[in-house]
């Protein structure tokens, strides 16, 4: 934050089309930075520790993809992915490297100024919610820290995204209960749940990669058919 207001950074080669974003955001009291390529994203990152990123995929030299794997190495911001293209590779991909939401252009800037808030509101109000000394979840050598939201599994430090960390306190919370793909998606993204299962789908399967032994035959997160998930009940 930035003198009481969010930061967005949003990287587009083509940054006039970030123009109209820009006067809604400054309606929403909020700061638009503007990057036209990967490595002025990074810079600016860096510089102005953003509250979101809001991340072209098409660029030059280093793309979206490329830019997302580099913050997520250093940070759980936000991330919203922005693609002129409708293969659902592109979701897919940007998902599993960490993104919170995708954005299709040519986009309503209403429509992204509405899944900006909910990102915004989603990742901060939780913290927010957090109170010190609230519970810590332990299963299976897990230890989930509401408070600090953070994640160690037999002592070492796993790096969970805002979302990833939801979804994993929503089942652990409650081991052996069945969750619906619905369920899940509107506890975890805050949001109407509009039939898209495939992104339910791709952060349990990157849950299941960052926590499982072998994610192939997972032991925490199972599997319900035409139900939904559950986390296992097992002894911390």
């Amino acid at each position: 934050m930035k003198d009481g207001r969010f930061v967005v950074l949003a990287a587009d080669d083509e940054v006039e089309l970030l123009d109209a974003l820009e006067l809604f955001m400054g309606k929403e009291n909020m700061i638009m930075v503007k990057a036209a390529s990967g490595v002025a994203a990074l810079e600016l990152f860096a510089l102005e520790k953003p509250d979101l990123v809001l991340l072209d995929i098409m660029m030059p030299g280093m793309d979206g993809f490329s830019v997302l794997r580099k913050i997520r190495e250093i940070s759980k911001v936000p991330a919203l992915m922005m693609t002129a293209r409708s293969e659902d590779y592109d979701k897919i991909l940007g998902l599993e490297l960490g993104a919170d939401d995708y954005i299709t252009k040519p986009y309503n800037p209403l429509e992204v100024m509405a899944r900006i808030k909910a990102q915004l509101r989603r990742s901060y109000d939780y913290q927010e919610q957090i109170k010190p000394g609230s519970d810590i979840l332990k299963a299976f050598g897990l230890k989930m820290n509401l408070t600090e939201c953070s994640l160690k599994k037999d002592g070492k430090e796993i790096a969970l995204t805002k979302t990833e960390f939801k979804i994993l306190e929503l089942l652990m919370k409650s081991p052996g209960r069945i969750y619906t793909k619905q369920q899940i998606f509107e506890y975890s993204w805050d949001d109407p749940f509009l039939g898209d299962e495939g992104t339910v789908m791709v952060h349990i399967s990157n849950l299941r990669n960052k926590i499982e032994d072998d994610p192939k035959k997972p032991q925490m997160i199972k599997t319900v058919k035409g139900l939904g998930y559950r986390f296992e009940k097992g002894q911390p």
